[in-house]
């Protein structure tokens, strides 16, 4: 019988996934240019998968007379949202409960979601702390901020000297 002479190989290379990096890369430039705008607003957590845990779509937009906050909220009753400012940190809280029960003869079904939320934004100085509505429409939140009088800021281009 001969003897085999082989030196160990080393083991093959796992396959990665050439997208992987550059997916990660996107996420953080979209997140970073979401929420630069408004640094104070809370982040999601990565890879917030646990049952119990929702994050709803927030949409953040502003003009020159107010500020626009909309939140999905599928499912969810005005009665289980709470909108609250405190110390110009604008919290919207909420949890989503849902059940249904079927019983036949043959079966048994009882099938329960739920979760709950907490988003933060801190307003910025332009912010009307006295002068702000929240409304519920189909599923999406609406809060509406107005600036104070006199804070809407007017464009002006600076000249650039040349050295």
């Amino acid at each position: 019988m001969p003897q085999d002479n082989k030196t160990a190989q080393p083991p093959a290379p796992r396959y990665t996934d050439p997208f992987s990096a550059l997916r990660t890369e996107m996420e953080q430039l979209f997140d970073n240019f979401s929420f630069g705008h408004f640094p104070g607003f809370a982040r999601p957590a990565a890879g917030l998968t646990t049952q119990g845990a929702m994050m709803p779509n927030v949409d953040v937009r502003e003009n020159d007379k107010q500020i626009v906050i909309e939140a999905e909220l599928p499912g969810i009753e005005e009665k289980d949202v709470s909108v609250t400012l405190h110390e110009g940190l604008l919290t919207v809280k909420g949890e989503k409960k849902f059940e249904k029960k079927e019983e036949k003869e043959d079966y048994h079904m009882l099938e329960r979601r739920y979760g709950s939320f907490t988003r933060s934004m801190r307003l910025p100085d332009t912010a009307d702390e006295d002068n702000i509505d929240a409304r519920i429409d189909k599923g999406v939140l609406t809060v509406t901020v107005a600036k104070k009088p006199g804070a809407q800021t007017k464009e002006r281009k600076i000249e650039i000297a040349s050295s």
